[in-house]
């Protein structure tokens, strides 16, 4: 997983499958990250994760929650339109964090 602190925001590049375990690390490294640097916004990217099962989703409403926590906001980028259908089915989509299609935002 890339991550990119860009002023205020700090984004984490996600790839492979987003499981039950891979999910995981993935929320201490990003809780981590949060506690440490206090972006104002972090960003999720999806572009490269080629399969996401209900732990994925729980990632993201769970960061969700860190952000509000800390007084910021997530956004969820970059979802290829198989996921985007998994989110959307969720309700992820109420929480207004999806953001376009599918994007590799590398800087």
């Amino acid at each position: 997983m890339k991550t990119v602190m860009q002023g205020n925001e700090l984004t984490l590049f996600l790839s492979g499958d987003i499981d039950h375990h891979s999910a995981r690390a993935i929320r201490e490294t990003a809780d981590g990250l949060v506690q440490e640097k206090h972006p104002g916004i972090l960003k999720l990217n999806f572009a490269d994760v080629g399969f996401m099962d209900s732990s994925g989703i729980g990632l993201i409403m769970g960061r969700y929650r860190t952000m509000q926590l800390y007084g910021g906001k997530l956004r969820v980028t970059g979802v290829p339109d198989e996921l985007r259908r998994i989110m959307e089915l969720s309700g992820i989509n109420a929480l207004d964090v999806l953001e376009g299609g599918k994007e590799n935002e590398y800087t």
